[in-house]
């Protein structure tokens, strides 16, 4: 978290989290649009099934590192960036989860007691 003095840390850009996480396929997607690349043909040049890429581009499967590899190799961007989106992703959703978030609330509160 970064933190300035006299300003609210809720208040500085790089603190927020966006509203809806952004799914790495979200982003593929509106490239291969933006290309004119047919799915079908992009999943047959990676070697993947379609309705394994759809589900990628759909925000129904993650990007894994040999896929955003694949991406790299079909699309010429760096597997980095997708990885780092995923986790991005994973990390606010995660987050999201009541249960989830109220098991780290609690798991904070009993680390902050044992100092």
């Amino acid at each position: 978290m970064i933190t300035l003095k006299g300003i609210d840390p809720a208040m500085i850009a790089n603190n927020l989290t966006p509203y809806e996480p952004t799914h790495p396929g979200d982003v593929l997607k509106e490239e291969i649009e933006y290309r004119g690349i047919s799915q079908k043909k992009l999943a047959s040049q990676m070697g993947l099934a379609y309705s394994v890429l759809n589900e990628v581009l759909n925000a129904k499967r993650s990007v894994t590192t040999k896929y955003a590899l694949l991406f790299e190799a079909a699309l010429g961007i760096d597997a980095g960036l997708f990885i780092r989106m995923q986790a991005s992703y994973d990390i606010q959703t995660a987050k999201r989860n009541k249960p989830f978030a109220d098991r780290l609330a609690e798991i904070r509160r009993l680390a902050a007691a044992a100092l």
